[in-house]
């Protein structure tokens, strides 16, 4: 993986986290989109978006890009042995999924970076044991380890990769990534803190709006 690739990731989750407190309560009905963006030769703005990706969730179905395609989702990474910040995150995950689960436009994908272990029957015990009995609206994904880690550190510019030192191998970040039915970032939000998940609640209806 690029070094790059991960200080970008780094950086752009620092630079929204360090914000002006009241920049953070998002008080703009506008969320800010996210990443690099170039004018092309027609004077558009291109702006980052999520590369394709093709997945397979607790249940062994296919998830892909176009499954969420036009719809609001929050994208995190994670492993189930995860022996340090997973379980907050899907605690507070768990906030999100109960806000919104009954909303068709709103999704949420969590990849497993330890796919050799977290098969999709794994994922399915994982998600039950947290008490979401089908993936309508939470997926748990696991596929190509490269192939995660890659859309992790180039697509949603967070932190993703091996690291035998660091508890249970692997190194990630705690970020909650919202993402617009265009397939832009529009938020990146610490997964481990209460007031950041309660900002993203507050955001994700400002997209499902549109």
């Amino acid at each position: 993986m690029k070094t790059s690739s991960i200080v970008l990731g780094l950086a752009l989750l620092i630079s929204v986290s360090c914000q002006d407190k009241s920049e953070n309560k998002s008080t703009s009905q506008e969320l800010p989109i996210l990443g690099e963006r170039y004018v092309d030769e027609n004077k558009d703005t291109v702006y980052h978006r999520i590369a394709d990706f093709a997945f397979v969730n607790q249940l062994g179905d296919s998830v892909k890009n176009g499954d969420v395609a036009g719809k609001i989702y929050v994208a995190d990474f994670f492993f189930t042995s995860c022996p340090t910040i997973c379980p907050i995150m899907k605690k507070e995950m768990l906030r999100v999924h109960e806000n919104f689960k009954d909303n068709p436009d709103f999704k949420i994908l969590s990849h497993s970076i330890d796919p050799t272990h977290d098969t999709p029957a794994v994922l399915k015990d994982y998600a039950e044991k947290l008490g979401v009995e089908d993936a309508s609206t939470w997926n748990f994904l696991t596929g190509d380890q490269e192939k995660i880690f890659e859309i992790g550190q180039t697509s949603y510019l967070t932190t993703a990769m091996a690291d035998q030192l660091e508890p249970g191998g692997f190194l990630h970040s705690g970020a909650f990534l919202l993402v617009d039915g265009q397939g832009r970032i529009r938020g990146v939000y610490d997964g481990t803190k209460s007031d950041q998940v309660d900002r993203l609640l507050s955001d994700i209806p400002k997209l499902l709006e549109k």
